[in-house]
């Protein structure tokens, strides 16, 4: 922290601090990173980087940290880490921030579960699906379990209808030698679970209909730049593509932005339960139509026909194809798709609104 290298979890704390820290003193606990000191203060955020060989050794170091001046502790998506500091500091008040399916059986037993749940005051979901599948293994979760939706960063995308916007994006599709084709894009991590190999797929039919369609993949394995065999597989996958295709491997969050500006579609091909994917938020952000598939959490925030398209035949190709075609063929409905997911970022989904609902379930809890 904070999320140079990116990451949903970090950049979601990363979004929260500046409101949060209008009411609190926060203490940020993370991993230490190369280039970043051990211990930072910036206004009423304290950074604590810890140095560790293995969990055991980063939950002794917090730990070791923790004492009756902290009000609150609040936990990212580890239930199994509120037991262990809880043994240690017993008197403090809990909470838990979850973004993935990690109250399952495979993960946590139920006697685990039950008893992290006795300890909470609340915790926060990211999505609907991830609060039912928390619910349906423990039950007595429920009262405590609200959904926060996440967020994205309003000032860097202007108004998809704006002249400034269409300049801009033509810019930049001309900066990398696409500036007359239709860019579908694509932000993620390039493993199965995403899909990219499906897109791909897609993307060989709509080529086949259509010559003014390209695909722009940001991404890597990993929070870098190696590539591993699933990788090296989709980008021999994308040859076909021939000049159409561009992989941009593992950017920082930082250059990531200029991608969403140049775009005219997003693509989420999720083929694992995602539980709501955050770059759904980021491409709603830069006014861009969203399609994703039905799986997971994200069709809770992607509705048919107002903000894009959700496809329920995850694993198709040709029905990907269909839906990017539609709205390659109709502009105008896009325009209409990406500056209705424009306006619920700037009203809903965004940091401001993300940061006042945990402020609230501290209030209720009277912390």
């Amino acid at each position: 922290m904070p999320a140079i290298l990116g990451g949903a979890i970090q950049t979601y704390i990363d979004g929260i601090l500046p409101y949060l820290a209008q009411y609190h003193h926060i203490t940020v606990f993370s991993t230490a990173f190369q280039g970043l000191p051990s211990y930072e203060r910036k206004g009423n955020v304290r950074y604590v980087r810890i140095s560790h060989t293995c969990t055991r050794d980063y939950i002794h170091s917090v730990n070791s940290r923790l004492d009756k001046s902290f009000d609150l502790v609040y936990i990212f998506n580890r239930p199994l880490w509120v037991l262990s500091i809880c043994e240690s500091h017993p008197k403090l008040n809990y909470s838990l921030s979850l973004h993935n399916e990690m109250f399952h059986p495979d993960r946590i037993t139920k006697s685990e579960a039950l008893e992290c749940i006795d300890r909470l005051e609340f915790i926060t979901a990211v999505s609907r699906y991830i609060a039912n599948m928390v619910s349906d293994f423990v039950p007595q979760a429920k009262e405590k379990i609200s959904v926060v939706y996440s967020g994205a960063e309003e000032q860097p995308f202007c108004r998809p209808d704006s002249e400034g916007y269409r300049l801009e994006k033509k810019r930049l599709k001309e900066s990398i030698g696409l500036g007359d084709k239709k860019i579908v894009l694509f932000v993620g991590r390039l493993i199965p679970d995403k899909g990219i190999h499906v897109l791909i797929e897609a993307m060989k039919q709509v080529m086949e209909e259509r010559n003014d369609a390209a695909l722009v993949v940001v991404g890597s394995s990993s929070w870098s730049i190696a590539s591993d065999a699933y990788v090296k597989s989709i980008v021999r996958l994308s040859g076909k593509l021939s000049e159409n295709a561009l992989f941009t491997g593992f950017l920082p969050p930082s250059e990531i932005t200029a991608y969403y500006h140049m775009a005219d579609l997003f693509v989420c091909p999720s083929q694992w339960a995602e539980p709501l994917a955050r770059v759904l938020y980021e491409a709603m952000a830069a006014g861009l139509p969203v399609i994703t598939t039905n799986r997971g959490g994200n069709p809770e925030v992607v509705r048919n026909d107002i903000n894009g398209i959700v496809v329920d035949d995850y694993k198709s190709a040709q029905c990907l194809a269909k839906a990017i075609c539609f709205l390659l063929d109709n502009a105008s409905i896009a325009l209409e798709m990406g500056k209705t997911g424009h306006s619920q970022v700037a009203d809903i989904y965004n940091w401001r609104r993300v940061a006042k609902d945990i402020q609230n379930l501290i209030i209720s809890s009277h912390l």
